[in-house]
């Protein structure tokens, strides 16, 4: 069984003409979240073998906050192919996957991330497919589940959602 967990960044500064998108920069609360979307995946035993990164500063930011919570840190590969790309794109990029790696964690942004997992996902909760479908908010959380023996086999529809969290989910349950 493959698990993917589809992680969008953190809050970040809002973009401003004349300012390349790839340089902006989480914000404090950004760094929070994105940290207790690490220490999550590190609690509930999601950790991945390998983090695949678009290359822009937010989504850096996102892993580097998620994975002081995740110790060792997994390794970490930045992929061009990842920023701003679209569910296609990053279905393809996804199949390219070194079959060792069981726990795969992208970190991207919407609304590709969004479009992939709507894509990908077949079953799971209903509840928490309807959440999935309204939104994927930043410092969102999805987990899916497939059963391939192989990431190059990965199709649409093939997979299970296992849990779709964020930092206001978290919240609401433990407070």
């Amino acid at each position: 069984m493959r698990r993917l967990l589809l992680f969008r960044h953190a809050k970040a500064e809002r973009a401003e003409p004349g300012r390349n998108d790839l340089a902006r920069a989480l914000t404090a609360d950004g760094r929070d979240d994105a940290a207790l979307i690490g220490a999550y995946m590190g609690r509930h035993g999601f950790r991945p073998d390998l983090v695949v990164v678009s290359p822009a500063t937010r989504t850096r930011q996102t892993r580097d906050a998620a994975a002081a919570a995740l110790r060792p840190a997994p390794a970490a590969v930045f992929n061009d192919r990842i920023y701003d790309a679209t569910a296609q794109t990053l279905l393809n990029a996804l199949k390219d996957t070194p079959d060792v790696t069981q726990t795969l964690l992208v970190i991207g942004h919407n609304p590709g991330l969004h479009e992939l997992a709507l894509m990908l996902v077949a079953t799971g909760d209903i509840d928490t497919r309807e959440r999935l479908g309204e939104k994927f908010p930043t410092a969102g959380l999805a987990i899916l589940e497939f059963a391939l023996d192989a990431w190059g086999k990965l199709h649409a529809r093939a997979a299970r959602l296992e849990r779709f969290v964020s930092p206001k989910t978290i919240a609401r349950v433990t407070n």
